[in-house]
């Protein structure tokens, strides 16, 4: 199931209501038992997807919607496991996905198959796929050597630790570039200070919340900001535009995926605290 998504003047962003934004910037109900649902966006023409597999899942898109003959002729993937363990297979090759394991998947792999090892726990395969100009090796990367980065204060509720997966100096993409946050307990705040990267969007995936938490994420250019409720296992498309920010009523983890003009972590414009409205 594919869900198209375009994209959206800031302008016209400022004057929509709740549903609008949902509409247009949220994701929902991405990952399902037994299926796999896609969102494409024309920011940047990011597809992401949730995969719950309880029978082997192949990953599939109209070859009308990315004008190829299979999905990554002219594309990259980066996968995240939330789920249970799980195994990802790219061209006979299969590489067993445990809990937060990431798997970039380069330009030209052609069949793609995921496999939860236990379906009472299903695997959650989180997917992001963007254009590439580029191939490189297919190349797992585990939740432990992913490369931390502390950031934040206790102070300020936004301790946190963030992980990159794919990037330049660890495994190498064409332009993705994915990596997960987590929050330290007590803390609530991430991206605060905030900032937006015109040369990049983002997608923000909200997840490891007790269900009835939620995250206000706050958006909008930063003179001009609206703000998304945001629960469990939801998806943010956040526009180049945008600053993207948030505030949970209790701890959380999220996964960013960036894709544009670079792979600079750094190349972010920051915003005054003063300058918010």
């Amino acid at each position: 199931m594919m869900d198209i998504r375009q994209a959206v003047h800031p302008e016209h962003a400022a004057v929509m209501g709740s549903d609008e934004l949902r509409e247009h910037f949220l994701v929902e109900r991405l990952f399902q038992p037994g299926q796999t649902r896609m969102v494409y966006s024309y920011y940047d023409r990011l597809i992401v997807a949730g995969l719950v597999p309880l029978q082997p899942l192949q990953f599939e898109v109209d070859e009308k919607i990315i004008g190829a003959a299979h999905l990554l002729e002219r594309r990259e993937m980066g996968i995240i496991n939330i789920g249970g363990a799980g195994v990802v297979t790219v061209d006979g090759a299969a590489y067993q996905m445990a809990p937060r394991d990431g798997l970039y998947i380069g330009q030209g792999a052609r069949d793609i198959a995921f496999q939860s090892l236990q379906t009472a726990q299903p695997a959650k395969f989180y997917v992001n796929c963007a254009p590439a100009h580029a191939a490189h090796p297919t190349t797992q990367v585990s939740f432990a050597t992913a490369e931390p980065i502390q950031l934040g204060e206790i102070a300020n509720s936004n301790k946190r630790t963030i992980r990159k997966y794919f990037h330049p100096n660890g495994v190498r993409s064409c332009q993705l570039v994915m990596g997960m946050t987590t929050l330290e307990p007590g803390c609530v705040w991430n991206t605060m200070p905030v900032h937006t990267h015109p040369r990049r969007m983002e997608a923000y995936l909200y997840f490891d919340m007790a269900e009835d938490h939620v995250v206000f994420h706050f958006m909008g250019e930063p003179t001009e900001t609206r703000h998304l409720v945001v629960r469990n296992e939801e998806v943010v498309l956040s526009p180049s535009w945008s600053i993207h920010s948030g505030a949970g009523t209790g701890r959380y983890t999220f996964i960013w995926g960036m894709v544009g003009e670079n792979q600079t972590f750094t190349d972010m414009d920051g915003v005054a605290m003063h300058t918010l409205r």
